[in-house]
């Protein structure tokens, strides 16, 4: 049965230039070290999607609402409906004085906050700096190629990959959820204890676990420390 608005999926996927054929982004780590845009800090695997609430380009969201668990799909995005056509007018001169006075040196290919917008610093020359406004990649098209790992089926395993948007460095294994009746107990492993302002995150959760799953009027979290005798 294909997906509906409201589906809680877990999306693997990767998006490539349409023109050269370039990957921007991916959630594999493989094809991440492949490629040559693996980075350590980053923490790979399929995203959490709320089908129709999730920020997604428009052909995206219209391709998962066809397709199904375990399905791939691949569908091109135009410039319109990703970062937007290059508008000429988003190109400016503006006198390098304007930055020497904040005590700032720009340099080509810097991206600079410039009266409360951000620019990238395409040439200098003759004391004066063309700053480009545009998106780095408007203008472009794009392919996007995905795979439905997983539609989440109990409040008990959205709940957990909600968490992992707040404690994205947690695995999916160590949380454990378990709703009963009104209350919804959330176990989490010694090492969020070490996690700073902790008590702030999850209480954002649990704000955000009120608004999306009005039948829990109670969020429990128990912190579980493993004894070694």
């Amino acid at each position: 049965m294909p997906l509906s608005k409201g589906d809680y999926i877990l999306l693997d996927y990767t998006v490539i230039l349409k023109d050269g054929g370039k990957v921007i982004e991916t959630t594999q780590e493989a094809v991440a070290k492949e490629v040559g845009i693996y980075r350590p800090e980053e923490v790979y695997g399929p995203r959490l999607v709320v089908v129709g609430e999730t920020p997604l380009w428009e052909p995206v969201e219209s391709a998962l609402l066809s397709a199904e668990e375990g399905q791939d799909f691949e569908v091109e995005v135009p410039p319109e409906k990703a970062y937007g056509v290059r508008d000429p007018n988003k190109v400016k001169v503006v006198s390098i004085r304007e930055f020497h006075r904040h005590g700032v040196v720009p340099s080509v290919g810097d991206v600079v906050d410039f009266e409360g917008q951000r620019a990238r610093v395409v040439s200098i020359s003759g004391g004066r700096v063309v700053l480009d406004f545009n998106h780095p990649l408007a203008g472009n098209a794009f392919i996007v190629r995905g795979r439905v790992v997983k539609k989440l089926a109990t409040a008990e395993e959205k709940a957990v990959a909600l968490l992992r948007l707040y404690l994205p460095r947690i695995s999916e294994e160590k949380i454990k959820a378990r709703l009963e009746g009104e209350t919804l107990t959330i176990t989490l492993p010694a090492e969020v204890l070490l996690y700073e302002r902790i008590g702030g995150v999850l209480l954002q959760y649990a704000s955000e676990i009120s608004t999306k799953f009005p039948e829990v009027k109670k969020v429990r979290f128990v912190q579980e420390v493993e004894i070694k005798a």
